[in-house]
Order: C-alpha cells, then structure tokens, then sequence
C-alpha cells in the first residue's frame, strides 16, 4: 500500500510540473505578443514624429525662402502649429524635435550669419533651450 501512496504522489507531481510548464511557456508566449506590440507601437511612433519633424523641417525652409525682411513670426508660429496639431502634437512648442527641425529647415534654407542668427533668436523666442536645438538641427549632418 505504501508504494501505491509513493507511486500516486509520484504521478501526481508529474502532472503538476507538466501543468506548471505549460502555464510558464503560455505566459511566455504571452509576454512575447506584448512585447511586440510595444515594439510595432514605438515604430510607428517613430514613424510618425519623423513625418512631423520632415514638414516642419519643409514648412520652415519655404517660409524663410518666400518671406520678406520683416517676416510675421506669428504666422511662422501658426502655420507650425498647424502642422503639429495635424500630427496630433497639442504642446509643440515644449518639443525639442520641433526646434530640431526647424534648424534644419534654417540650414536647407540656405540661412547663415545674422540672418540665421535673427532666425534662430525669434523662432526661439529668445528661448535658450530652444536656440540650443535650433543650432542642433542646423549642425545635423544629413
């Protein structure tokens, strides 16, 4: 009778262990699913903020192209609000990326000196965080 006690405790143990791997490789699995959502999210994250940063970088270039010596840095701002609202973007004036890109645009432009100086001053709004990465995204290296 004892080694049928050992023999049923022996079985029981197994099917318990096979039990516990299954439940360790599904949440394994599951754990993998997640994992990769995350990674597809953050791509099209990505994704997403390079497209914004490429029209601001675009916006930035034409506007400073097309303006005249006493360019409106009003409809500067609202036309770049408008992108960034477009891009689901409601605080982009507190992006460093915006900035990045629009030292980007300033470098495409063609803009050098006092010109990109004055730029850089008024798109910033004298900000020096902001001027830090307008220069940022002028220095860029395609």
């Amino acid at each position: 009778m004892m080694k049928a006690n050992i023999l049923i405790l022996t079985i029981l143990s197994s099917v318990l262990a096979l039990q516990g791997c299954s439940f360790s490789n599904s949440s394994k699995s599951a754990s993998d699913s997640s994992g990769s959502l995350t990674s597809s999210s953050s791509s099209s994250d990505s994704q997403s903020n390079k497209k914004y940063t490429q029209e601001v970088s675009d916006y930035t270039m034409a506007y400073v192209k097309s303006s005249v010596a006493n360019a409106d840095y009003n409809s500067f701002a609202k036309g770049i609000s408008d992108i960034a609202s477009k891009a689901g973007i409601s605080n982009w004036e507190q992006e460093s990326s915006t900035y990045i890109a629009i030292g980007q645009g300033l470098k495409r432009a063609g803009t050098t000196g006092v010109t990109f100086d004055t730029y850089k001053s008024n798109f910033a709004h004298n900000n020096a965080a902001n001027m830090k990465s307008i220069q940022q995204g002028y220095d860029k290296r395609d």
